[in-house]
């Protein structure tokens, strides 16, 4: 970006900082999106791959505030990111208040962004809530990951009772025409979660299909845009938990073992992605100019929660947010595309 521009971006969003108000995103600055169909959002992520890249927010717990981080973006830089990211959430008061974060999603869309939902998911091998420590960062035998993944079992049977939990909520992002950009199993090829570091046709990739056939299949939640996920570990072997192309709509990648991706990193993963769009799922540094032009394919980058101010300094954040690739709320420009209701016809 020249440096004019620079300038000039600096001095729009230290304007728009100090003239802020607390209220939510306003339809009426934005483009807001009618009811359409996952395939339409795909279809705009894969035009602009090569191009462009959706500015993301991740909004960690509370689940009563699921906005809080998306508003300290909009505090920053006057503008709202382009893709609003939530969770499914795992400890009571959260699960308890998961309608929150559904409304949230509905109220993004409305207003012209992008929408993405994340499962930190208790194991099947207890209960529907649990602690972060012992409960999803854990690990279970060799024998009870088995059992999830065998059809017909006490634990497979238990992990679609825990898909059913969320499945409400799912739907009504789906009866309202909300396409959501859904990662489940994050991280699969890292061990600090309990679904992770299973490589192979019957470890992590196992659990994905049979999420997605559950969900996509018996449940019809077609509105749910699949999106896998692994970290950036140097120890590769990334395609090792890999699903199949029939599992997967967009391949991302979480960044914290180092600032951003290499190019070793962006290369393996275009080679596990083939013509499916890219994603920088979590990070903990802002996006730099020379990232995203060395690094075109990257359909949107997510920064996580607390990181965005812990790790990133007003300027920053500004500045990436100003960058001429990257595109907020007001700017993601879905393609026209028909959207069909629950029960209408195929």
């Amino acid at each position: 970006m020249p440096a004019t521009r620079y300038r000039i971006a600096a001095a729009i969003a230290a304007l728009a900082v100090a003239t802020v108000m607390s209220a939510g995103p306003s339809a009426d600055s934005a483009q807001a999106f009618p009811a359409t169909s996952r395939q339409n959002v795909l279809n705009y992520l894969n035009a602009i791959s090569g191009n462009h890249t959706v500015s993301g927010q991740h909004n960690k717990e509370p689940a009563s505030e699921p906005g809080r981080y998306t508003q300290q973006v909009k505090d920053v830089t006057g503008q709202y990111p382009g893709l609003w990211g939530g969770d499914l959430m795992f400890g009571a008061s959260d699960v308890a208040n998961r309608q929150r974060v559904v409304d949230q999603a509905r109220t993004e869309w409305a207003n012209g962004s992008l929408t993405s939902l994340t499962w930190h998911v208790c194991p099947p091998t207890g209960g529907s809530t649990c602690a972060f420590e012992g409960g999803v960062k854990s690990r279970i035998t060799d024998a009870q990951f088995s059992r999830i993944v065998t059809e017909g079992t006490d634990l497979n049977t238990a992990w679609k009772r825990r898909l059913d939990e969320v499945v409400p909520y799912l739907q009504q992002l789906r009866n309202a025409g909300v396409p959501v950009l859904f990662r489940p199993l994050h991280e699969m090829n890292e061990s600090w979660n309990w679904w992770g570091n299973r490589p192979g046709a019957t470890g992590s990739a196992r659990l994905y299909q049979i999420t997605r056939d559950y969900l996509a299949g018996t449940k019809g939640l077609d509105n749910l845009i699949w999106v896998w996920n692994v970290q950036d570990n140097p120890a590769g072997g990334w395609s090792d938990y890999y699903p199949g192309n029939g599992y997967v709509d967009v391949v991302s990648l979480d960044v914290w073992y180092k600032n951003h991706p290499s190019s070793a990193d962006y290369q393996q993963l275009r080679n596990i992605a083939g013509s499916k769009p890219m994603a920088l799922a979590e990070m903990g540094r802002m996006p730099t100019a020379a990232l995203l032009d060395s690094q075109p394919r990257w359909a949107w980058f997510m920064m996580w929660s607390e990181h965005l101010r812990g790790n990133n300094t007003n300027a920053e954040i500004q500045t990436a947010y100003f960058l001429p690739r990257v595109l907020n709320q007001g700017e993601v420009a879905l393609p026209a595309g028909a959207f069909r209701a629950p029960g209408g016809p195929r």
